[in-house]
């Protein structure tokens, strides 16, 4: 079911008194069995639309119910122009234009000038600094399987480089903290899992189709997991990496140490990404305690070391 399509079909029923279910199939190019479909979604999503049959019957949003365009506020266009806005960088398609257009044609022209000052104050871009070639075209395969209920298959780069070859149902794209992923039912787990995008390659959507079986949602917010998991450690770090560490921690957790240096309480768990990441650091940080992760952090630079004495 395309929102696009229940925009416009919103939009339609607002500016006409009543139209036919064959009139909004023909101007849709689909069945008037899924015009039928999208009225009962729309009733559903809080919007009463009643049909009446016969002569001159159709569709028709109940009197009482009725949108006047003056309803939305500067305040209210202005904060969905910047939303649909700040997608356009990282999903391309004419369902986002379509929705930009439509959401413009609300906006009053004495309120134009107003509205595009307010949007402007604020720039959201997701797109990454670095760009990945295949990121868009990966985009719109998996979204059209996902509209056709088509099966994808893909080879992925699990943990510790391990390449396997997946065959995944479809059912949902997630942008998180800028980078995109998947969400599909994998047949080789047996499970649903999470699929970032970059990992991907040789991408195909497959002619077989799926009939979507009961849906898990992904598990985006760990806070309170990582709570429980993550320790503190102290670590001394000079000032040029003090933005980068704060990426991680807050200013309170900083400490002056002479002029140049910080004394950090560090939040910390002991696994590969963690420790990457105090690496990635170089030699402008020093792990000072505890004892086991300062040991630990000397064998892997010995080990780093040694790859460069060859």
């Amino acid at each position: 079911m395309k929102v696009d399509r229940l925009v416009s079909i919103i939009l339609i029923l607002l500016d006409k008194q009543r139209i036919g279910a064959q009139e909004l199939a023909n101007m849709f190019e689909v069945s008037p069995r899924t015009i039928y479909r999208d009225i009962d979604a729309i009733n559903m999503a809080g919007i009463p639309i009643r049909s009446t049959s016969g002569v001159g019957g159709g569709f028709e949003i109940m009197q009482e119910y009725k949108i006047d365009r003056n309803v939305f506020s500067t305040a209210d266009l202005s904060v969905l122009l910047m939303g649909l806005s700040s997608l356009t960088g990282m999903v391309r398609g004419d369902e986002l234009v379509h929705a930009l257009a439509k959401v413009k044609s609300f906006i009053p022209a004495e309120r134009a000038k107003d509205i595009e000052l307010k949007v402007n104050q604020i720039c959201i871009d997701l797109s990454p600094w670095i760009g990945i070639s295949n990121l868009q075209p990966y985009l719109e395969i998996i979204k059209a399987a996902l509209q056709e209920n088509k099966l994808l298959t893909l080879e992925y780069i699990a943990h510790h480089g391990n390449k396997t070859v997946r065959t995944i149902e479809p059912y949902q794209l997630v942008l998180k903290s800028t980078h995109w992923y998947l969400q599909g039912y994998c047949y080789e787990r047996d499970a649903f899992r999470l699929f970032r995008l970059s990992r991907m390659s040789n991408l195909q959507m497959k002619e077989e189709t799926f009939v979507p079986r009961e849906y898990q949602k992904p598990i985006l917010d760990f806070a309170e997991i990582l709570e429980t998991m993550q320790t503190k450690i102290k670590i001394r770090i000079h000032k040029s990496v003090m933005d980068r560490v704060l990426d991680f921690c807050s200013y309170e957790d900083f400490s002056p140490d002479g002029e140049e240096h910080y004394i950090v309480c560090f939040p910390f768990i002991e696994n590969e990404y963690y420790y990457d990441m105090l690496l990635s650091f170089g030699n402008k940080c020093e792990c000072l305690e505890p004892l086991h992760i300062r040991t630990e952090m000397k064998r892997r630079i010995q080990n780093i070391a040694t790859i460069y004495e060859r």
